[in-house]
């Protein structure tokens, strides 16, 4: 846990049942106000929502990205400013109460009861609601000269013209977040330029980066933001599938998670990264045969691979990619007929 931050509590059934209920209640009523900026745990808004700003933006120039998340955010908002941000909307005496005794609850630690003044109830179905609620100041306050703002919870991306645009932009975002008690992450914090050839950034589990097609005969080479699985989501495939293979019914198991996985990273320029991911869950699968008849390594890789017909049912990756479009609609695009896939 980094310094600062609070130690993320599941709250008890009960606990769980009730901020569902608020949940409910006050969810339609600030959903009228959010602003198509945000994206984090709305109704009918996904990441891949976000994703698609992106490239659209990148399309029409804007090559500039600022980059960052809010320190602590979940845990660093103020009690007082919430609630004030709420009574804007509520004036329900009988629901703010409740509310309140819902942000005062506290957590234990170390065998004792603390009730910080600032944070929203982690690990229970209200959080994202209230962060959303609170960082709405931010989205109202957003000028389109500042740039374009792609929020997804506390992951901020800015997509701007110019090296210039962004430098004001992270100055404007820094004031912005300091009027609302909170911060950049400065270790997520960075300017980033996207040209070919050069560096990108991760958002959302992708990587992002501005690649040039290769051209085809007749064609003219096409430059385009390109995404993929980030390494960080690529180790954390990898590990997953390292506690799933000892388990019984292994390729079960590690079908639900690659077929999760891949339902997510499908939309993006995901291929070859799919066949690397397949390709060490046959392989954590050969060691895992292997060990278990007290073989060799190449006993292991010769069953999966070649004595099963389809390696033993090892979920299929391929085929599944659809790359993204812009000023295309991600919804529209699956398994639509005449779609490019690879």
């Amino acid at each position: 846990m980094q310094e600062g931050q609070y130690e993320v509590t599941v709250p008890s059934v009960r606990d769980r049942i009730v901020q569902a209920a608020v949940k409910i209640v006050l969810e339609p009523v600030f959903e009228a106000d959010f602003l198509p900026v945000s994206f984090g745990f709305r109704p009918k808004r996904s990441p891949h929502d976000a994703l698609q700003v992106l490239i659209d933006e990148s399309w029409r120039g804007r090559r500039w990205v600022v980059e960052t998340d809010i320190a602590s955010c979940f845990s660093a908002i103020p009690h007082e400013k919430l609630m004030q941000v709420v009574e804007e909307r509520v004036c329900d005496q009988a629901v703010l109460k409740l509310l309140r005794a819902i942000l005062r609850a506290g957590v234990m630690e170390d065998g004792e009861l603390r009730r910080p003044l600032s944070g929203t109830p982690q690990g229970g179905p209200l959080s994202p609601l209230m962060c959303n609620i609170y960082l709405h100041r931010l989205d109202r306050a957003w000028d389109e000269h500042d740039g374009v703002l792609v929020r997804f919870a506390d992951d901020l991306v800015v997509m701007c013209w110019s090296a210039s645009q962004a430098e004001r932009t992270l100055a404007r975002l820094t004031v912005l977040l300091a009027s609302l008690g909170l911060e950049p992450k400065a270790a997520k914090t960075r300017i980033v330029h996207l040209e070919a050839g050069g560096g990108g950034f991760d958002f959302l589990g992708f990587h992002h980066r501005l690649v040039r097609s290769r051209g085809r005969t007749g064609k003219k080479p096409v430059t385009f933001l390109a995404r993929w699985p980030s390494d960080k989501a690529m180790q954390h495939a990898r590990d997953r599938i390292r506690l799933l293979l000892p388990q019984e019914w292994v390729v079960e198991h590690v079908n639900q998670f690659l077929g999760g996985w891949a339902a997510y990273f499908r939309f993006g320029n995901s291929a070859a990264r799919f066949e690397k991911i397949r390709s060490y869950a046959r392989m954590r699968l050969a060691l895992f045969i292997a060990k278990r008849h007290r073989r060799s390594r190449g006993f292991g890789w010769s069953v999966v691979a070649y004595q099963s017909p389809n390696q033993l049912g090892l979920v299929a990756l391929s085929g599944i990619v659809v790359d993204p479009r812009p000023f295309r609609a991600w919804r529209a695009r699956p398994n639509a007929g005449g779609e490019r896939r690879r």
